[in-house]
């Protein structure tokens, strides 16, 4: 795995911010979701292809489970900017999820596999499919026929200002810089402290393709309070 995605995934693949990111965009802000039900899920799982079985790789994913019972599978995939083949991906990932839960001798509920594409470009909207069938090019013969599979896209630049202070983790801090990026194309940091430093300003790098936020982080995690006038004060230096 390339080490920028390791460091873009590691702030969403903690539980808090995982079922932060889940309660504000799916449920309103509610707390349907607590960080102590999330069990890690394998991001892994193959497909055959030109007679070759071949690995894909979800951002983050984790199992949402309650007193042993697992409820469902959500996963979380990133994109800074469109992607034309996204809403396959994305399908492809979601079958494979489905067929894991399928065996003759199953006894168990199947359950559901819920993904959200979260899209962090400011300068446009998300320009590409955001369904199978907008990614084919259908014969109107066979246009009944043919099923489709609309993905969850969440443009996080494009996201209300309630929205965004519906969000209770660091992940605040995040959708705020992109809001104002599209909305003024400067960004006036927030005093809000951070919590998971690291973790913030490694996907803050790779989202901006701006190396400078990892390459101040050790200065940065000595101060006593550290947010994000501190963090670009370090940049600037």
């Amino acid at each position: 795995m390339a080490e920028k995605d390791i460091t873009e995934k590691a702030l969403e693949d903690l539980v808090d911010v995982f079922a932060d990111i889940v309660n504000v965009l799916l449920f309103d802000g509610r707390n349907v979701i607590d960080e102590h039900d999330l069990i890690e899920a394998s991001p892994y799982s193959n497909y055959t292809a030109h007679g070759k079985v071949r690995a894909q790789e979800r951002d983050v994913v984790k199992y949402w489970e309650n007193s042993q019972v697992r409820i469902a599978t959500i996963g979380l995939e990133n994109q800074s900017g469109s992607d034309n083949d996204m809403p396959i991906r994305v399908m492809s990932y979601d079958g494979a999820a489905y067929r894991k839960q399928f065996s003759p001798d199953n006894d168990n509920p199947r359950y559901p596999v819920v993904s959200l594409v979260l899209y962090y470009g400011y300068e446009n909207r998300w320009e590409g499919p955001r369904s199978l069938r907008e990614c084919l090019d259908i014969p109107d013969e066979l246009s009944r026929y043919v099923g489709d599979y609309p993905m969850n896209l969440f443009e996080i630049a494009y996201l209300e200002d309630e929205q965004v202070n519906m969000f209770k983790t660091d992940f605040r801090l995040v959708a705020d810089y992109f809001v104002q990026m599209r909305k003024n194309g400067t960004y006036t940091p927030p005093t809000d402290e951070i919590t998971h430093v690291q973790e913030v300003l490694n996907l803050m790098s790779a989202l901006t393709n701006d190396n400078r936020f990892v390459d101040i982080a050790e200065d940065v995690k000595k101060e006593k309070k550290v947010n994000m006038c501190v963090v670009l004060d370090k940049v600037e230096e």
